[in-house]
């Protein structure tokens, strides 16, 4: 069987990994995460998959490996919501999304003898959040490091009503998808 590096430090990706039974070494690399111009949402989050995997690959030249890149953005209104810079940021996330639905969309893409990546899209809905619950939320510590402040698998899950999709996609790796990419490169998932 090939070795799987996975090309990111996100402890959620290495804990949905886990959660399917696959072994993994991590090699995280830095990318820039800025968007390009105009770049849309869906290819923004492929480009930045397959830009991590590829990025890591170099680090095994000439060693039969698979390398899993993975990348999340949410998005409300066509605008691509990262990580926040700061409380204020987060907090203006979080009021953007507040009592609407957004879509998720995280990518993950093997770089190996064959390179694919595919996409999954998610729909999640927010009930309506109050100041006083936005505060709570951030000191939690929960919005920090998360694309759109938020984390599903957290407390924030008291903040949606409704989820259609891929909830470890929303998490940071949607495990379906993933565990089609490896079946078809040769992992044993079952």
């Amino acid at each position: 069987m090939k070795h799987l590096i996975l090309a990111s430090a996100s402890p959620r990706r290495a804990e949905l990994l886990q959660q399917i039974g696959i072994e993994f070494e991590i090699k995280a690399v830095d990318v820039d995460e800025t968007p390009l111009t105009g770049e849309l949402p869906y290819d923004y989050v492929r480009r930045l998959a397959i830009k991590k995997a590829t990025a890591t690959k170099a680090f095994y030249p000439g060693q039969d490996v698979l390398v899993l890149g993975s990348d999340t953005a949410v998005v409300i209104d066509e605008e691509i919501l990262g990580k926040p810079d700061n409380k204020e940021h987060a907090l203006t996330m979080l009021r953007k999304l507040s009592g609407k639905s957004h879509t998720v969309l995280t990518s993950a893409a093997i770089i190996g003898p064959q390179d694919e990546c595919v996409v999954s899209e998610s729909k999640v809905t927010f009930t309506s959040i109050t100041d006083n619950q936005l505060e709570w939320y951030w000191l939690t510590g929960e919005p920090q490091d998360k694309a759109g402040a938020y984390a599903i698998q957290g407390k924030a899950a008291i903040f949606i009503s409704r989820l259609e999709g891929s909830f470890s996609g929303v998490m940071g790796l949607p495990l379906y998808e993933t565990a089609q990419l490896l079946k078809q490169h040769g992992f044993d998932i079952t």
